[in-house]
């Protein structure tokens, strides 16, 4: 990440994600998501390519309403709606150009 506050602010109101650590000053911010899963984002400069690093999971599904807010918040598309293994998904860019991907099982309402 390279602009820490640009970040937060994609992750926070964009994605709608609460984070427990803002340390901008020491460039750590953290985030704890249920399930206990944590989210930690650290300044630096990663490769950066066509694979997600990141997936999220929708559990609930509602892939096509998640990537039209997103889109309607100004969000950079790479990859619209499609099949994909058991089910479907999406690709995304976040303010530091990484894609991101969103994935629903196929069994669950678009």
């Amino acid at each position: 990440m390279t602009d820490l506050a640009r970040t937060h602010r994609f992750y926070s109101k964009t994605l709608g994600i609460p984070f427990e650590v803002e340390d901008f000053e020491n460039g750590y911010l953290q985030a704890r998501l249920p399930g206990d899963v944590e989210l930690v984002f650290l300044p630096g400069d990663a490769a950066r390519g066509a694979t997600p690093q990141v997936v999220f999971g929708l559990a609930r599904g509602g892939i096509d309403t998640m990537v039209a807010s997103l889109a309607a918040a100004g969000v950079e598309l790479v990859t619209p709606v499609s099949e994909a293994p058991g089910g479907w998904s999406a690709e995304l860019k976040d303010p530091d150009g990484h894609i991101l991907s969103l994935y629903q099982d196929g069994s669950l309402p678009r």
